[in-house]
């Protein structure tokens, strides 16, 4: 009996054994599982602020690295969404720069002398070789000296454009400034090249300087071959004094001539359609423009394609433009009749 109780402690003892190892092994798991997940949660921990951290940095990066811009982020970076009120701000100062220069004897002033726009600014193209044609112009309608000062004190600039020798110096350009230094009713365009071929040019150079130089309602280009009734032209622009887009004169229109050597060719004549035909302008050698359209040309001269007459360079400026075309048949100056303003010499 003894034997068999002794027996049995000892089987129970050798499975308490086993039992006792399990638990505390259970126990050592348990702790490296915690101890695990503190370390793991820590990584997890650090791993996140180092995205924050290496997300910041890559923002930061990226904002100072080149990337490639659409036209409107490149227009918006630059504070251009309104370019082309821009452009033409630029292009106006430009031309503006340009213009310096264009007339050696400018007036001190911009408006008249009773502090109110000019009416109007007359420019009366002559040539090297028109001194005749000058003299015939002084001894009938234009004024001289100081009646030349008092028509200027009512708002009318009058005076003969011509630009200067391709031999700057010579003696064309000197006769020029001798007889202006007598006379003193020339407008002087520096930057333009007096010739034939480049009277097309002459009209950007004309109504540049002038809108550049004074505020007048009406610019005005004439020939030199031509007389006119200026009290007649005064009248007929204060009736139309306040309209702005006004391209006035004698229109007309016709045949382009497209056989080299003939008069009045026209290189560009293909430009002109299968018709060859001339679009509707004001014919030479009057042409009157209102404010807004000499600035207009002033400020995309640089642009403006001219053609081998002057008047058809004109009237291609305007067609694209909402310009009021005024066909006064006074300004025609080959008609007759009392009532004309202009008749060829």
């Amino acid at each position: 009996m003894l034997s068999s109780s002794m027996k049995h402690e000892r089987r129970w003892r050798s499975q308490q054994k086993p039992s006792s190892h399990t638990s505390k092994s259970a126990l050592i798991m348990v702790l490296i599982s915690c101890l695990a997940s503190l370390y793991v949660a820590g990584r997890l921990w650090q791993d996140a602020e180092n995205r924050v951290l290496l997300t910041t940095l890559l923002q930061k990066n990226s904002d100072q690295a080149p990337k490639v811009l659409t036209v409107e982020d490149k227009l918006s970076s630059l504070g251009c969404k309104d370019l082309a009120k821009r452009i033409a701000e630029i292009e106006m100062e430009l031309t503006r720069a340009r213009s310096q220069g264009y007339l050696r004897n400018k007036l001190r002033s911009n408006v008249s002398s009773s502090g109110h726009r000019f009416l109007s600014v007359i420019g009366i193209y002559t040539g090297f070789g028109n001194r005749l044609n000058r003299i015939r112009i002084r001894n009938s309608w234009l004024p001289k000296g100081d009646a030349l000062k008092k028509l200027e004190e009512k708002g009318i600039i009058v005076g003969f454009v011509i630009g200067r020798s391709a031999n700057r110096g010579d003696s064309l350009d000197r006769n020029i400034d001798d007889e202006n230094r007598q006379t003193k009713d020339f407008l002087i365009l520096e930057s333009h090249e007096e010739a034939q071929e480049e009277l097309p040019k002459k009209a950007k150079f004309f109504f540049s300087s002038a809108v550049e130089t004074w505020d007048a309602d009406f610019y005005v280009k004439i020939a030199d071959n031509i007389d006119v009734n200026l009290d007649k032209l005064v009248a007929l622009l204060e009736s139309h004094r306040g309209k702005s887009s006004s391209y006035m004169g004698c229109m007309k229109s016709g045949d382009v001539i497209s056989e080299e050597g003939q008069q009045w060719y026209e290189p560009e004549w293909w430009k002109f359609g299968d018709d060859k035909f001339y679009f509707r302008h004001v014919a030479d050698p009057l042409i009157i423009l209102s404010k807004n359209l000499a600035e207009y040309i002033n400020i995309n001269s640089a642009s403006l394609q001219t053609y081998a007459h002057e008047d058809i360079s004109v009237g291609s400026w305007m067609i694209g433009l909402d310009a009021t075309y005024i066909d006064e048949k006074r300004l025609c100056c080959s008609n007759s009749g009392q009532d004309r303003i202009c008749s060829i010499v």
